[in-house]
């Protein structure tokens, strides 16, 4: 049986990174505050440290430059790790991240590839106010080129990250600022988690349920209360973390549904033109004849993210919302 030990998701995204600078020289980190305060977010506590000034860098506040430089660096033969401490930052670097880095490779003919891994803090991060909670998956993973992962728990913290600084293609990797001090499990021998694989949170591949639930990210773990509230009721559900959108796993997505016949997808975008609203066609392309009842999504609500506490947790998918939809979709509502 492996071992494990209980880390918190930030000491998990700290562990990945460590490891692998240890591994590959060619390996450095770069944003604000990343080296002389050990991360805002105290992620790359000790970094420092261990792997000096020439591979954990200070920044200037300047997004657009030290992204852009991250992916000279990375067309040249090394492999940055480029914080930004919340993504909604990175809405100044859009030229670099979108335009050059995806394009770099096809643009080139093959002769230069882009190594890079983008990380750092994605959606409300908890009264930060709009300009400074914007989930952008919907809109970055539009863009061809570029891989997409964002976990739910320190596990697949770890295994995706370590997995995402070894691969040849921009990475933009999406945590959230209101997880990075949840705990789990986490095995002490290493190991990687491939990108476009799902997993089943809740349920059994081989057991009907009445409801799918897919999701990705914090909204995860909305899902499984959802889901453990729903069964004192008699109602079971799948809950299928995505893992990673870009791939995007819809054939989990379509196992799932073959023992359901609805589903509930679950993304703290806005609707129009989300995740959601591309699983959901994707699903309906693929698995119609499946469906017994319209599949249904739950997002974050279409304006711009309040700063009141209460507006804000109303804004976002919740329990009560998921529980809604599922009951919704059969019929119970």
């Amino acid at each position: 049986m492996t071992a494990t030990r209980e880390i918190q998701f930030r000491e998990a995204l700290r562990e990945a990174m460590s490891e692998e600078m240890r591994r590959d020289e060619r390996i450095f980190l770069i944003g604000e505050e990343v080296a002389q305060y050990n991360g805002a977010y105290k992620v790359s506590q000790g970094m420092l440290d261990e792997f000096g000034p020439k591979r954990i860098i200070d920044s200037p506040i300047s997004e657009n430059g030290f992204a852009g430089m991250g992916i000279a660096a990375a067309m040249y033969g090394l492999r940055p790790i480029v914080e930004f401490m919340s993504w909604s930052f990175s809405l100044v670097a859009a030229d670099q991240i979108l335009n050059n880095a995806p394009k770099m490779l096809y643009m080139s003919g093959g002769q230069w590839g882009c190594p890079i891994v983008f990380r750092g803090n994605d959606g409300a991060g908890g009264q930060l106010g709009s300009t400074h909670s914007w989930c952008v998956e919907g809109l970055y993973s539009n863009v061809p080129g570029v891989k997409i992962v964002i976990p739910s728990n320190p596990y697949d913290a770890k295994g995706l990250l370590k997995t995402a600084i070894r691969d040849d293609d921009p990475v933009f990797f999406l945590e959230s600022e209101r997880m990075l001090g949840d705990k789990g499990h986490v095995p002490e021998e290493e190991y990687t988690i491939p990108f476009g694989q799902a997993e089943l949170r809740r349920g059994s591949w081989d057991q009907p349920a009445d409801c799918t639930l897919v999701s990705f990210g914090r909204p995860v773990n909305f899902c499984l209360d959802a889901a453990d509230e729903l069964l004192k009721e008699g109602i079971t559900c799948h809950v299928l973390d995505m893992r990673t959108i870009r791939p995007l796993d819809m054939e989990s997505v379509v196992r799932s549904l073959k023992q359901t016949g609805r589903l509930v997808v679950v993304d703290q975008c806005w609707p129009f033109a989300s995740v959601a609203s591309e699983v959901i066609t994707q699903t309906c392309e693929r698995a119609f004849d499946y469906l017994d009842h319209q599949p249904l999504r739950v997002n974050s609500d279409d304006v711009p993210t309040p700063y009141a506490k209460a507006l804000e947790a109303a804004y976002l998918p919740n329990k009560g919302k998921i529980i809604g939809a599922v009951k919704k979709t059969m019929g119970l509502l």
